[in-house]
């Protein structure tokens, strides 16, 4: 027999209750409704990026859909703009000025991205909207899910999935409407005539949402978003983050509302743990800064409107730096932030510029490797190259090559008419003539042009290198 007393049985009982926390079983978060400043910053940055998301497809734009992705062409519609593989290196730019614009705004102000416009907040919150509306407040859920199964509960939380599974496919059918034109997907939608890879991924994103939005919620940013983790390595001590003040708030206490707290000892904080119940991760702020921890700023809301309640000056927890918080100047405009802010501004403007003035033709010169250079029978030094000419305009284009910066050149072409298709690739190839006795350098730089015939303000011009024998 056992004696539960003796340290062996303490050792157990103390590793079960580790393995009992390691594998909790998730408790469901009911968020209570907010309102206030930060809520309503939210509810915009809601409606914006959805009202982006699920109307900007249905919008034309020089009679095209406005944003298309349209892979088996290679074709890329931004708001009149055309984009094809060949401008890989502006999605390049577009992710680093992304992630340049995550590292400047963490280290300023936080998890501003988190708590206002990451798709995974976004759709949470749409999807809380769609829960309240049916079940009702905070508590009116909570009595519900404690309530044993009836058909006044099983009609709502049949209503509350169907809402949430419709409105997750339509999701999905967007999604899938930036790749395959949305009109002709919605023609498709009564004769169900879709493709098998439009079926896939209207399904598989919609489940995702509906998963996500509906059933997982915090624990994607707890323990699915690698972002949560590498946070701190960007905050300082001058970054914005939401904070209790403890200095004023402690201790805490309940208290009626016309008596001085300074006569009972106690703080502004009357513990009435609001802040945790409109904490959509379920963490309690005035525990201190904790991973998860979103941003979204509803415990300010909750606290300032029941400080106003009480008469007490806002601001108990609210956006504030470390050292704000112990009483030291704080220094916005430090070496990291101006750091972020100029490289940020440079690619971004530099990246516009280069989008706003691209060429919509592209010409490679591909050197012959098999030989550096040869002697022609009329004694001149020919060197051969092929050159590929990418029409990346939305017609077909005639084009007229020339070359320049070598002395007596002679441009030989293998083909009498350059005409590319849209977005179509064509190779040339073509050779230089050049004399020897011409030449005061093995090595010599010179350029190829190449215009519409069209429209000749429409040409690209790029540097080659001629080779020719060493001088004696």
């Amino acid at each position: 027999m056992t004696d539960n007393n003796t340290p062996a049985a303490a050792s157990a009982a103390e590793a079960d209750s580790i393995e009992q926390d390691l594998y909790q079983k998730r408790k469901k978060i009911y968020p209570r409704e907010v309102h206030g400043l930060f809520a309503n910053l939210r509810n915009l940055g809601m409606t914006t990026l959805l009202g982006f998301f699920y109307i900007m497809p249905w919008l034309t734009w020089d009679g095209r859909q406005s944003i298309l992705f349209d892979l088996p062409e290679r074709k890329f519609y931004i708001l009149g703009m055309v984009f094809w593989p060949q401008d890989f290196i502006y999605l390049t730019m577009l992710l680093v000025i992304a992630a340049l614009a995550l590292f400047f705004f963490t280290a300023l102000a936080g998890r501003l991205w988190c708590g206002y416009a990451c798709p995974q907040t976004v759709w949470t919150d749409s999807f809380l909207l769609i829960e309240r509306w049916i079940e009702g407040s905070r508590q009116q859920q909570i009595k519900l899910d404690k309530a044993p199964m009836s058909a006044h509960k099983f009609t709502k939380k049949f209503t509350k999935h169907f809402i949430w599974l419709a409105f997750s496919l339509f999701t999905g059918f967007t999604f899938v409407g930036y790749f395959t034109p949305i009109r002709d997907l919605a023609v498709a939608i009564p004769s169900f005539g879709f493709g098998p890879w439009e079926i896939f991924w209207i399904f598989f994103y919609g489940f995702a949402t509906y998963g996500n939005a509906g059933w997982l919620r915090e624990q994607v940013c707890i323990y699915m978003c690698p972002y949560a983790r590498f946070q701190s390595a960007m905050f300082d001590k001058n970054t914005l983050v939401i904070s209790y003040d403890e200095k004023r708030g402690e201790p805490r206490g309940a208290r009626k509302k016309n008596v001085d707290p300074a006569a009972l000892g106690l703080g502004s904080c009357v513990d009435c743990s609001i802040c945790v119940q409109v904490c959509p991760t379920g963490i309690d702020i005035r525990d201190g800064l904790q991973y998860q921890c979103i941003g979204c700023a509803a415990c300010i809301d909750a606290c300032d409107d029941v400080m106003d309640k009480m008469g007490y000056e806002k601001g108990l927890i609210k956006y504030t730096t470390e050292n704000m918080l112990q009483g030291t100047e704080t220094n916005f405009l430090r070496p990291r932030i101006l750091l972020y802010a100029a490289i940020l501004s440079a690619i971004t403007i530099g990246t516009g510029i280069g989008i706003a003035n691209r060429s919509p033709i592209e010409l490679d010169i591909i050197r012959d490797r098999n030989s550096l250079f040869r002697e022609t029978g009329m004694g001149t030094i020919e060197n051969v190259y092929t050159l590929k000419v990418i029409n990346k305009d939305l017609v077909a284009h005639e084009y007229l090559l020339s070359a320049d910066g070598l002395p007596e050149l002679k441009l030989k072409k293998q083909r009498d008419q350059i005409k590319v298709e849209s977005g179509g690739v064509l190779e040339v190839p073509v050779s230089i003539e050049v004399n020897p006795d011409l030449l005061d350098k093995r090595t010599t730089e010179f350029t190829f042009r190449l215009e519409t015939i069209e429209d000749p303000s429409i040409f690209i011009v790029e540097e080659a290198r001629y080779l020719g024998p060493l001088k004696r």
